[in-house]
């Protein structure tokens, strides 16, 4: 088996999730979230490998079930960041003041996990203007577990997928200086445990953790204009050594918005 790479803890078996999603907590507030076909946004990437860039755009009209959505794509089907390549070839609907994804969530190349995950999303909540501080945005998590041979040892992988409203700010000044106003937070939180046999003992390899945390700033009317994406796991260092994974990892990847365009 090919080595797992890390930010696919998002990558492997097909598994469709049907969510539904939380009522709104709070009352209804006056925030724009642009899903507008022809508008655009282009983001500096900057991560371990250095400064990509990512052109993210509103293609078209698409329906997904019953449901019609907004199909995002990136130019030249490329995309370095967390936030570009969550939305990239997927439908983004809203409803009630909240952000709906369906498709397939894939990770960024240059984000790295010891395992393989797929993550097929129905009606996933990524956004809700009108959540509070900490709400989780979905009834539930997005929980799957797959089993798998990696070097000839089996692993059993559970991993849940959850979002977070987060604070409302007045103002947001950016790492890159740049200040925007009437901002909102959202997190995007993956927890993942790993366990294996060997010589026939039950063996931990990843204890449940957080492997991948991505912050999330949306800008009233011009939509996501930072992201601060962490991924990072610490192993069994027994295990570790077992499998040939490092027992440890951790990288951040930042997304600037540099031009947008609303229609």
């Amino acid at each position: 088996m090919k080595k797992i790479s890390y930010f696919s803890l998002v990558c492997l078996i097909p598994i469709v999730f049907s969510c539904s999603s939380d009522d709104s907590s709070g009352s209804e507030t006056n925030f724009s979230t642009p899903l507008t076909t022809g508008s655009y946004w282009t983001y500096d990437v900057v991560g371990e490998a250095g400064t990509t860039r990512d052109s993210l755009f509103v293609a078209n009209d698409t329906t997904i079930g019953s449901n019609v959505y907004k199909k995002f794509k990136t130019k030249n089907n490329i995309a370095t960041g967390f936030y570009s390549s969550s939305l990239r070839n997927n439908g983004v609907r809203e409803s009630n003041g909240k952000l709906l994804l369906s498709g397939d969530l894939a990770l960024a190349s240059g984000q790295n996990l010891p395992i393989n995950l797929d993550l097929t999303l129905t009606d996933f909540v990524i956004f809700n203007k009108n959540a509070s501080n900490n709400q989780a945005l979905n009834s539930s998590p997005k929980t799957g577990t797959i089993n798998e041979d990696f070097n000839g040892y089996p692993l059993t992988i559970n991993y849940s997928l959850q979002s977070f409203a987060g604070e409302t700010l007045a103002t947001y000044s950016s790492p890159d200086g740049t200040v925007y106003s009437n901002v909102k937070i959202t997190k995007i939180k993956l927890n993942a445990s790993i366990a294996t046999l060997i010589s026939g003992i039950s063996i931990p390899v990843l204890a449940n953790q957080e492997v991948l945390v991505s912050t999330q700033y949306i800008a009233d009317g011009i939509g996501v204009v930072y992201t601060n994406t962490v991924t990072s796991y610490s192993l069994n260092a027994l295990a570790a050594s077992e499998l040939g994974i490092p027992a440890s990892n951790s990288q951040t990847l930042e997304e600037f918005l540099d031009t947008h365009v609303i229609n």
